[in-house]
């Protein structure tokens, strides 16, 4: 896996050299997280929190409500770390304050210890306190208590001059079933592969702010077991997991379409890259790809535009089925026409009507006693709530995306109703 690193500095993105001399400004985070997170899960780091010279903590938040985020930098106390959990970090990366007691007051798997090596001694404190810690040692000490490690080689780090595989290699063997992302130095896309075949992440920071390295080279360097050494099959769906149909990309394609987040593909029959769209105008906008677990087949997740992906003009190549997304796009075509006489365009217009009717139907639903009561109930509370969400501007993509970041809450929320019982 290539994981983007974002290291922020008074609000802006900064790559630095050896975590003291200030190389360059990489811009607005937010618009680095955009550019980053097509490729899955991004590093950000909060240097000023690391250094104790203030936080990000408002951009961060952000920030991890957009897109799947580890968060790092300045985690010392429990509190901080439970804080960026419920926030919706994927991970938090703990440093100074790891500790076997420490790391395990987490969920295992969302934890991460960064030991950060300097000329064979673990540093701390943003890097600037030399401990007598060894990093090998140090990993296996706290591998019980982590889901991951990240493994800085500090004196590499922004110089671009490569990394020591050998020490990743033992790293490996002292982690156990905590997996490695190796991180300082990586600035091409065999490094990244030579890291994927021993089963290491890569995190880049340098080499993608200087173009060194792109993020389309980076992510198709870890695809393997090609098609008659060339090609791998490339699943298309949307947001929801609806599946719009099965193309082809070589490591070209591939590249090529993170680079422009485009639905680009390789065609068989022409032999050559295809833009999809290009003549139809049904072009795709890439939100994310992934590999399968055996990185020998992709995933695309695309907004669709025009009238569809299938050459036919339909949606989808396959048979279409009922989703809420269906419902949601029906609901959309009543927006869109405002002056229609359907019951969905009534309830748009009426915001009283449509107010009525949900707590009606909620009310309703809340008295089923029967299998056959509670489906039907719920249908029209889904109905409406789709009714009310369209009225304002949302969409089931956006209302997933903030499910899924409470579902990554640790502390647990007190039941209570609007009165202040307790619901046992």
């Amino acid at each position: 896996m290539i994981i983007p690193s974002i290291d922020i500095m008074n609000g802006r993105a900064v790559q630095l050299r050896q975590g003291r001399e200030l190389v360059l400004e990489g811009g607005d985070p937010l618009e680095r997280l955009e550019q980053f997170a097509v490729v899955g899960e991004v590093a950000v780091v909060d240097l000023d929190a690391a250094m104790d010279r203030g936080t990000n903590t408002d951009l961060i938040r952000q920030m991890v409500r957009r897109a799947p985020c580890r968060v790092g930098g300045g985690i010392r106390t429990i509190e901080t770390g439970r804080m960026w959990l419920d926030a919706g970090a994927t991970r938090i990366v703990v440093g100074t304050a790891a500790s076997v007691h420490f790391c395990s007051q987490f969920p295992q798997e969302r934890v991460v210890a960064a030991v950060d090596n300097f000329r064979g001694a673990v540093v701390v404190d943003g890097w600037r306190t030399r401990t007598a810690h060894k990093p090998i040692a140090r990993i296996a000490e706290l591998a019980p208590a982590v889901g991951g490690f990240l493994l800085t080689q500090v004196e590499r780090e922004g110089e671009m001059s490569g990394f020591d595989l050998s020490l990743v290699e033992r790293a490996v063997q002292a982690a156990g079933d905590a997996r490695i992302t190796a991180a300082g130095g990586i600035h091409a896309a065999e490094h990244i592969a030579s890291l994927a075949r021993i089963g290491v992440d890569a995190q880049v920071g340098m080499a993608l702010y200087t173009d060194r390295l792109t993020l389309g080279d980076a992510f198709a360097a870890l695809a393997t077991k090609a098609v008659d050494g060339n090609t791998w099959p490339t699943v298309v769906c949307d947001s929801s997991g609806e599946t719009f149909g099965l193309v082809w990309s070589t490591r070209a394609s591939l590249a090529q379409a993170v680079n422009e987040r485009r639905g680009i593909y390789w065609s068989r029959s022409r032999n050559e890259i295809w833009r999809k769209g290009a003549t139809s105008g049904c072009t795709q906008e890439l939100l994310r790809v992934d590999l399968d677990c055996d990185n020998d087949a992709l995933r695309f997740t695309v907004r669709q535009n025009g009238s569809g992906f299938c050459h036919t003009g339909r949606r989808s190549c396959w048979p279409p089925q009922f989703s809420l997304s269906s419902l949601e796009r029906v609901i959309a075509d009543r927006r869109a026409r405002p002056a229609s006489q359907s019951g969905t365009s009534k309830l748009l217009r009426d915001s009283a009507l449509l107010e009525a009717k949900l707590l009606e139907e909620i009310a309703e639903l809340a008295r089923a006693e029967t299998e056959a009561e509670a489906v039907h109930e719920v249908a029209d509370v889904l109905y409406f709530t789709l009714v009310a969400a369209a009225r304002n501007g949302v969409t089931i993509d956006s209302v997933l995306k903030e499910l899924e970041r409470r579902h990554r809450r640790v502390s647990r929320r007190p039941m209570t109703a609007s009165n202040g019982a307790s619901v046992q």
